[in-house]
């Protein structure tokens, strides 16, 4: 049940996190995003890597790793970084941004085909989507779109990764390809978790504070 509910639980938490400081203004990410991308960067390493090579050729995985990589390129071209904690959303704006929400929901959904009974990706996911969850939050409530869009949005947002695993766990067609559909999904995390170390520090100066929080995402994802 925790595959279905924590990444929900995620946006629902990172939510609250938006209310409590949108008006204060406190709320500092770069640590937080250093620890989720490595958190998801190693568990990718640990639970999905392995598998996926086990199963598919080993070109043909490294090919849908790469495919993987481009397709979250693209999503970002529409989403313009928000996986990562990038969130361009104009304050006056009151056009629904429908190319932010599909991309985030592509993402979102594929997000939960990695997420299996038996690995542990759903806490990967979960520590992913916090901060991403509270910066798309805080924008939104900043924005001036009324409170039923903002609603939708989230909702929406927070159920298409139980969806992606609901889908992945009960429909033969797509057990058949969930290899081949987690090699695009690595590719993804891979993008993504990298993205968020590089960015996470100015001008790309050694941070003692980033680097403990690398290593204890690390150390997390190793002992989970």
């Amino acid at each position: 049940m925790n595959n279905y509910t924590f990444p929900i639980l995620a946006v629902a938490i990172g939510f609250v996190i938006a209310i409590a400081t949108v008006q204060k203004k406190t709320f500092n990410t770069k640590l937080l995003l250093s620890f989720s991308g490595a958190f998801l960067l190693a568990l990718t390493l640990f639970e999905l890597l392995p598998e996926v090579y086990e199963h598919l050729e080993i070109k043909q995985a490294g090919l849908f790793i790469m495919g993987g990589i481009l397709l979250q390129i693209v999503l970002e071209y529409f989403s313009k970084g928000a996986e990562h904690g990038h969130v361009h959303i104009h304050k006056n704006e009151t056009a629904f941004p429908w190319p932010l929400f599909i991309s985030l929901c592509i993402h979102s959904f594929l997000e939960g085909f990695a997420i299996h009974e038996h690995n542990d990706m759903v806490y990967g996911v979960l520590v992913h989507k916090i901060p991403v969850a509270a910066l798309i939050s805080m924008f939104l409530l900043q924005s001036a779109y009324n409170k039923t869009q903002v609603f939708g949005f989230l909702m929406v947002f927070a159920l298409m990764t139980p969806l992606g695993t609901l889908i992945s766990n009960n429909v033969d067609l797509v057990a058949d390809y969930i290899f081949t559909i987690n090699a695009f999904v690595i590719g993804i995390f891979f993008h993504i978790s990298t993205t968020i170390l590089f960015e996470s520090s100015e001008g790309h100066k050694f941070n003692l504070s980033k680097l403990l929080a690398i290593v204890l995402g690390v150390g997390m994802a190793y002992l989970i």
